[in-house]
């Protein structure tokens, strides 16, 4: 009887944990500060997913808010509709603030991993999620120097991410 009235409740909590989790055989930055993080990011490449699928010029901003989470707004340019398309979310540190680790949130309790794993905070930024299926590679500039794109690539590779399936938009 006790089983099945923990059942429930284990499966709510995996649920909203288990998205947070770091994918096996990632580290994510060390020295990690997030005042330095803050600001306007250009997307230079992603793995597709539906909820940024058709977007151009998209941009992730942060900010601090008054309870020190992080505001995240994305923004995208969406052409079949000719209109800008955005979505407000918030992110918090996971663990040690020395780490880049956090979780984000666009949807009320529901969080997702938001891992960064290389990051030169005035170039640029290297992102994953609870899996190697999600994947990000920001800039503060809209292009990336190709050296460095080509660096960052390798590195992605490396650690297991589908490089032959980004999209740069």
């Amino acid at each position: 009887m006790n089983r099945i009235i923990y059942m429930p409740a284990l499966i709510v909590v995996l649920a909203l944990t288990g998205c947070t989790r770091l994918p096996e055989g990632i580290t994510p930055v060390r020295n990690f500060d997030l005042q330095r993080y803050l600001g306007e990011w250009h997307e230079v490449a992603r793995l597709d997913h539906r909820f940024e699928r058709g977007l151009t010029k998209v941009t992730a901003t942060y900010s601090l808010n008054a309870d020190g989470s992080v505001k995240v707004l994305n923004r995208g340019w969406n052409a079949a509709k000719g209109q800008w398309s955005q979505a407000e979310g918030r992110a918090v540190l996971i663990g040690s603030s020395q780490e880049g680790r956090l979780k984000v949130s666009f949807f009320g309790p529901f969080y997702g991993a938001y891992t960064i794993i290389a990051l030169e905070p005035e170039r640029y930024s290297m992102i994953c999620g609870p899996d190697r299926s999600y994947f990000w590679i920001l800039s503060r500039e809209p292009k990336l120097d190709p050296a460095t794109l080509k660096g960052l690539l390798a590195q992605a590779k490396a650690q297991g991410f589908a490089t032959e399936q980004l999209i740069y938009p």
